[in-house]
Order: structure tokens, then C-alpha cells, then sequence
């Protein structure tokens, strides 16, 4: 998508902190970060909402969460506790429509959140 922040910052049109990166997936540390470590996992394929998955992305919602996992550990989340985050549409607080988890940690989180 022409104008989809997420693939251009995918396609290295627009830098980011890069934290993984394999074929399917690409995450990079949030740009304004509501955590001490907020990381986004996006899928290089461009899916804009949650619900748009079909059968054929059934097991990308697996890799991003080891992939999700994996960046948890790495940014030393797992001890003391994390969240994951996946928004849908306007009222579910999405406000960039390319599919992507949070990786939330380094500090307390409350409940229930917004």
C-alpha cells in the first residue's frame, strides 16, 4: 500500500529502530513508546485489520507471537511480566491500519486499560 506508513518504514523508506526481522515478519521500537520497551511486530504483507486474516494467514498470528516472544526475551521482559496488544478499527484504538502486536513491558501495567 502506497501510503501505509508501516510498509514504507518495512521498505526502509522511512527509518526505524529495527528489533527483528525475518520473511514474514519486521519489528521496530514504537516511536512514541507508552511503555519503557513498546516494540511494534508487523507483517511484511500488508493486512489492515485483524479481522481481514483469511485461511492462508492462519499461521502468521503463530510466527508473530514467537517472534513476540522472542523480542520479550531478548529486551528482558519475561521475569517481571509484559503485554501483547492487537487493536481493531477506530473504537479498538487502531490508529494505523496495517495489522501489528504490541509488545508492551518494563514497567507496571494497569487494568483494565483506556
Amino acid at each position: 500500500m502506497p501510503d501505509c506508513i508501516f510498509c514504507k518504514i518495512i521498505s526502509g523508506e522511512i527509518p526505524s529502530d529495527e528489533v527483528y526481522s525475518d520473511d514474514e515478519l519486521f519489528a521496530f521500537r514504537d516511536v512514541n513508546p507508552q511503555a519503557p520497551v513498546h516494540v511494534l511486530i508487523v507483517p511484511r504483507k500488508h493486512i489492515e485489520l485483524i479481522v481481514d486474516f483469511t485461511e492462508q494467514d492462519a499461521g502468521l498470528m503463530g510466527r508473530m507471537i514467537l517472534a513476540a516472544n522472542k523480542i520479550a526475551e531478548s529486551e528482558g521482559l519475561v521475569e517481571n511480566g509484559f503485554r501483547y496488544v492487537l487493536n481493531c478499527n477506530e473504537h479498538g484504538g487502531q490508529a494505523v491500519f496495517h495489522v501489528h502486536l504490541h509488545v508492551l513491558g518494563g514497567r507496571q501495567m494497569t487494568w483494565p486499560p483506556g
